[in-house]
């Protein structure tokens, strides 16, 4: 039996599991695609990233393998893919295979890309509990936008994002509440913070950077 995962946010909104469409992948696997409501699903756990109790762990696996990618380092020619990281409830946590799918159709070259955030995680293994989403861009240096952090495009509790040199950032949009949001960048084996999106600036996605001790 395959179960879904539905959305932060928007538990209550899923029944019976919904066949999927619009999935392709080499190998004639579908590993992803759009469910009958138009959202995109995801299927796990991507065997190129180790499993680990420590999701850090799994944080730092994601972009060299995603940047092996086809197109995923050829800047304003490239390709943005979109996954997420999940458990099934029993202190594990793994990654899903990733997505390129985006709303529409648009002309290369172009210097704005957009994958769709995963809404579901499909694991025959059990009922996968969502944990963040990820995504890559194509270009060597690329940190978090604005549009990145709007807060309209905030499914999950973090959001995980990184670029060709594999400067890696964390955002936690700490969503309907009076504290900021966090945005951090990973150094070594640490998260730094780097800036706070403010509450007035939550629907915008500006973050105010922090300078200074």
């Amino acid at each position: 039996m395959i179960f879904l995962l539905v959305g932060w946010g928007l538990a209550g909104c899923a029944s019976a599991p919904q066949l999927p469409r619009g999935a392709s992948a080499p190998g004639n696997e579908q590993d992803y695609g759009f469910n009958q409501n138009g959202f995109v699903w995801v299927r796990g756990p991507w065997t190129a990233i180790q499993p680990s109790r420590d999701m850090d762990e799994v944080i730092d696996q994601l972009c060299p393998a995603v940047m092996e990618l086809p197109l995923a380092t050829f800047g304003d020619y490239g390709r943005e893919y979109c996954g997420a990281i999940y458990t099934l409830g029993e202190g594990t946590y793994y990654a899903s295979k990733p997505s390129p799918l985006r709303k529409k159709d648009r002309k290369e070259p172009a210097s704005d890309k957009t994958c769709i955030t995963p809404r579901y995680v499909m694991d025959q293994r059990g009922h996968a509990i969502t944990q963040l989403d990820y995504h890559g861009h194509p270009w060597r240096t690329s940190r978090m936008s604005d549009k990145d952090r709007e807060g309209l495009r905030q499914i999950w509790p973090i959001r995980i994002q990184f670029d060709g040199r594999c400067t890696i950032q964390k955002f936690i949009p700490n969503p309907g509440s009076s504290r900021p949001g966090e945005v951090y960048e990973r150094r070594g084996k640490t998260w730094v913070l780097i800036g706070l999106v403010n509450p007035e600036d939550k629907l915008s996605g500006h973050m105010t950077p922090i300078t200074g001790p």
